[in-house]
């Protein structure tokens, strides 16, 4: 997989430029009964993306943490383990330590507002009632960040949303589900290779 994204986006081995730096944060909650399920899709992403790019994450503090340099670009994937209701505290310390630009952070989280596999980049908006975004906007005291909102529907009856967002994917979701995570990884190297706004022109919408 790591030559079939080289292919796509012209990469080659020499092009590397470690001031370049990109920190790509995945939203979930730790622990083994939040795998798989939709609240946890900025884990899954992220896992998927390493896998691809043949690098593995290690626990360091606040996040569980991997990096690769990809055409010049250092792309720095972090999980919080802080639980999704402290998110913030892990991307500000990671942002500072590694002294990325709050332009070059991008944000992968659930939405219940986006029908299932639906892709949206923004450059800023509300937390939407998300406790993840809503610790994010809080830490950084501005709601101009970017952020990747991967729609996970809205199928549930009243007062059933906590149910729904931790519960896992169905096997209707499961058909496409891996081919929509496929777009959500080249929407976020497409973000540290040709912008944030060129990459809202190609793929919000898909």
């Amino acid at each position: 997989m790591l030559g079939f994204f080289k292919k796509l986006f012209g990469i080659t081995n020499e092009e590397v430029d470690p001031m370049k730096k990109f920190l790509i944060v995945g939203l979930g909650n730790i622990g083994a009964e939040y795998d798989e399920t939709r609240h946890n899709i900025g884990f899954k992403v992220l896992d998927i993306l390493a896998k691809k790019m043949e690098v593995a994450f290690k626990t360091e503090k606040l996040a569980d943490r991997t990096e690769f340099k990809f055409k010049g670009r250092t792309f720095i994937l972090i999980k919080p383990n802080t639980y999704m209701n402290l998110s913030g505290k892990s991307l500000v310390y990671w942002m500072t330590k590694e002294k990325v630009l709050l332009d070059n952070v991008l944000v992968i989280t659930d939405d219940l507002n986006l029908p299932f596999g639906s892709l949206r980049l923004k450059t800023k908006g509300s937390n939407g009632g998300h406790n993840g975004l809503a610790d994010i906007q809080q830490k950084l005291n501005t709601t101009k960040y970017n952020r990747l909102r991967f729609g996970v529907g809205n199928n549930f009856g009243k007062g059933r949303q906590v149910d729904y967002v931790l519960g896992k994917w169905n096997e209707e979701e499961l058909l496409t589900l891996s081919e929509r995570v496929d777009l959500c990884s080249e929407t976020i190297l497409s973000f540290g290779l040709a912008g944030v706004n060129n990459t809202m022109n190609s793929f919000n919408g898909k």
